[in-house]
């Protein structure tokens, strides 16, 4: 069996990966000139992190990888007081397998790049027309000199991201939803930065009308940042639009201090509308599957993006072992049955919760705070770290 997958980021170089480890013909076409991912640090949850460790990925995962002490610790936005944390290490793994991980973005990109044979990923190909009958499904692409090259395959999946080219294919086209909300993004170099962001502890600051983020990466030579702020008259959607550094220093300046020292480190920032979609009614048409932010793009207060993706990888490829070429759509259809309910929950969680992140001061912010305060994170996070895509399939 082929399969063409359309998207060369974290969920489409994954599916690749899973697919050809169960024996399948995966090959990736990527528009972009070269693999790169943009953008920074992402949290790499148990369940991201379990099925890339049984596809023999743990090792190289946790060489580049920071491990978590603590998780979710959320404090306040006035002196840094601790509301509430989320003990990891030992008690995550005894719990659901794994650590809890927070990586460079570009360094998991490159992991699975490297897991994947020469030529399996075709960089400069971008999908110009899709179309699909009862034997199979021909995709029409052009590089950058406007070369014009056919494919066909069995199977099709869009693991092209919130503006998906294979989408159209399946589902009817609505725009994405503005937030209101953007982001800054830094990384700061360690031997700049404040000792309490150095540790293994990914941190959350909570204040009237925004929220502030920091973490480890890459084996904590870096600090990854993340402010999430009301957007104003910006709606850039890209992960490579300049922002200012004093702009992002103004959103924080009557916070407590220690946030100041950590933006005044930084040398850039990097400024990001965030935009969604709502829940699709349907992933798949015939032989053609959409995956990732493709079929489900959300806002990044979960922290579930590219684990969601990870999953969709999973589950699809349990499908795929053991369909024929007459039977593609129907292990496409079950792919869709078993993952879009989960991923959509995931997907409408995540949108709203920075009303809870960024309550004025007040009753409502005390009620918050003290709800932090009584809850068992860890155990709480079982829906999203303790679920088992690959049961899944026979459950």
């Amino acid at each position: 069996m082929k399969i063409a997958i359309v998207g060369g980021g974290l969920g489409g170089l994954t599916t690749a990966l899973l697919l050809r480890q169960a024996g399948l013909d995966a090959v990736v076409y990527e528009q972009a000139a070269e693999l790169r991912e943009v953008g920074a640090g992402i949290v790499v949850g148990p369940n991201m992190a379990r099925p890339l460790v049984r596809a023999g990925l743990g090792e190289r995962l946790a060489s580049f990888a920071v491990a978590l002490e603590t998780a979710w610790e959320f404090r306040r936005w006035q002196d840094g007081r601790v509301l509430s944390s989320q003990p990891m290490g030992e008690e995550c793994r005894r719990l659901y397998g794994t650590d809890c991980y927070v990586a460079h973005r570009a360094d998991l990109l490159d992991m699975l790049r490297r897991a994947l044979p020469d030529g399996v990923v075709r960089t400069d190909r971008r999908l110009r027309e899709l179309r699909q009958d009862g034997d199979g499904v021909e995709l029409s692409l052009t590089d950058s000199g406007g070369r014009r090259t056919t494919v066909v395959a069995d199977a099709v999946i869009g693991a092209d991201g919130i503006h998906s080219a294979v989408r159209p294919s399946v589902a009817e086209e609505e725009p994405p939803r503005f937030s209101g909300l953007c982001a800054y993004r830094c990384l700061v170099d360690a031997r700049r930065a404040p000792e309490l962001a150095l540790r293994r502890v990914q941190t959350l600051w909570l204040g009237p009308g925004r929220h502030f983020v920091h973490y480890p990466i890459r084996d904590r030579e870096l600090v990854n940042i993340v402010a999430i702020v009301p957007a104003g008259e910006w709606r850039v959607e890209s992960w490579t639009a300049d922002g200012r550094l004093e702009d992002l220093a103004a959103e924080f300046e009557t916070w407590d201090p220690r946030l100041g020292r950590l933006i005044g480190a930084a040398t850039e920032t990097k400024r990001w509308a965030l935009y969604d979609r709502g829940p699709l009614e349907r992933w798949t048409s015939g032989r053609v599957a959409l995956l990732g932010d493709a079929a489900h793009s959300m806002l990044p207060f979960f922290g579930q993006g590219a684990a969601q993706a990870v999953e969709d990888a999973v589950v699809l490829t349990g499908c795929l072992r053991e369909a024929t070429g007459a039977t593609v759509a129907e292990a496409l259809a079950r792919y869709e049955e078993i993952r879009r309910p989960r991923a959509s929950q995931v997907q409408l969680m995540s949108r709203g919760r920075e009303v809870q992140n960024h309550l004025p001061d007040g009753p409502a912010q005390a009620e918050r705070d003290a709800a932090l305060a009584a809850g068992d994170p860890l155990k709480q996070s079982a829906w999203l770290y303790g679920h088992d895509a690959e049961g899944a399939l026979t459950g």
